[in-house]
């Protein structure tokens, strides 16, 4: 089953997701703070993202999200 091509903007926000998260699973993250309030903005953006109101929008969806949006940041 393919999934719809999900929107620009929300792999961008699961990229920047996936390195707030990365960052604070650093040991002794700088400004530990400031990152876990990203991490809980970001968190809110993706999961409130109006991709996910449309119909079809399945679990494995956001897995395949989360895949592509670490391809896209290893691109960089």
């Amino acid at each position: 089953m393919e999934s719809a091509p999900f929107p620009h903007d929300l792999v961008q926000l699961q990229a920047a997701w996936n390195r707030t998260y990365d960052a604070l699973a650093a040991p002794r993250p700088a400004a530990n703070t400031a990152l876990r309030r990203r991490l809980l903005m970001l968190s809110t953006r993706l999961w409130w993202h109006p991709f996910w109101s449309g119909p079809g929008r399945m679990p494995a969806a956001r897995v395949e999200l989360r895949s592509q949006a670490r391809a896209l940041d290893a691109q960089r």
